[in-house]
């Protein structure tokens, strides 16, 4: 069996394709196979691929998936004991898999590690060490837009990895499952960060894995798309994986952020996407339920290190005011 398997989803993203995949071709640690999933691209990236990157294995799809669904594609052919995930929009240096590869091999109890992404056109800029839940029940990237100025240099316990660059190791998704299809697309990671964490498998990071990610070169921030799908699958991670007293707990700040949330969208002029995303939620309950309780199945750890896992969630006031003044 190889060691890893990386698995590279795109979707019209050709013009990321040579720094991401070159970056690869560069690196030191040699014993891995690179996946592209092509997400049903119109721009001609399958075809390229396959004449510019022959050692490249391709798996292409009629039509677009999602993120989440086309790396279960790419994970259907993977042979590798550990899974990498990696967006199309990165270049990552070197060393990077053989950091991740010794990160996760240092302790068996370890299932997830996160890589050090930084900003594609502004380097010393973070965009994530890792994700984890707040007490508001979004997820946050740990770092993102902080001067990297080696705070996070040192490894340490993380929640979970940004899907962007992460590595996953098999036997913890033969136990859990990889990412859950019905999120198509944001979130998912944070799901399945919440999965490994609640079956008891820990998470590290590791800070030399350095990949330069160009960030919401797909989605947008702020678009149609991206409004219903985090506003949406933030309510699928919540009823899915918060134990019951810890989501009553902290209902009231969950409630006034997405208050806040439908307000903004309301003032941005995504009301209608942000409205369908929590109408779909509810279409969705008796299936969430379903998955809540086979998670529950798998569950190792007590409410109390669970709420020890969880970051304060600002001011949702705050938030949006600030929000209101950048024009995010």
């Amino acid at each position: 069996m190889l060691c890893v398997s990386v698995i590279i989803l795109t979707w019209n993203g050709r013009q990321y394709l040579d720094s991401c995949l070159n970056s690869l071709a560069t690196q030191t640690f040699r014993d891995f196979e690179t996946i592209l999933v092509d997400n049903g691209s119109r721009d001609g990236s399958a075809a390229y691929v396959r004449n510019a990157y022959p050692w490249v294995r391709l798996v292409e799809l009629p039509e677009n998936v999602g993120f989440a669904e086309g790396n279960n594609r790419g994970l259907a052919v993977a042979k590798g004991a550990h899974i990498v995930t990696l967006n199309n929009d990165t270049a990552v240096q070197p060393e990077f898999l053989a950091e991740l590869v010794a990160a996760v091999e240092a302790d068996p109890g370890i299932g997830m590690v996160a890589a050090k992404m930084l900003n594609f056109y502004r380097t010393g800029r973070i965009d994530s060490v890792g994700v984890r839940p707040t007490t508001a029940g979004l997820g946050m990237n740990i770092g993102v837009g902080e001067a990297d100025e080696g705070q996070y240099d040192v490894p340490s316990e993380v929640f979970g990895p940004c899907a962007g660059a992460a590595l996953y190791r098999r036997a913890m998704l033969e136990e859990i499952g990889f990412f859950d299809g019905d999120f198509f697309a944001y979130y998912e990671d944070l799901d399945l960060a919440w999965r490994g964490r609640l079956a008891g498998w820990r998470a590290v990071t590791a800070p030399r894995a350095v990949v330069y990610h160009v960030h919401s070169a797909t989605g947008g921030r702020m678009s149609p798309f991206t409004v219903y799908q985090v506003q949406r699958n933030k309510w699928y991670v919540l009823l899915k994986n918060w134990p019951p007293t810890l989501l009553l707990r902290h209902l009231p700040r969950i409630l006034a952020w997405d208050g806040a949330a439908l307000l903004l969208a309301l003032v941005r002029g995504r009301f209608v996407p942000a409205l369908r995303a929590r109408l779909h939620v509810l279409r969705d309950l008796p299936a969430l339920l379903r998955k809540r309780r086979e998670i529950a199945r798998l569950r190792r750890l007590d409410n109390v290190r669970i709420a020890g896992l969880l970051a304060r969630g600002a001011s949702p006031l705050g938030i949006f005011l600030r929000k209101m003044g950048s024009g995010v």
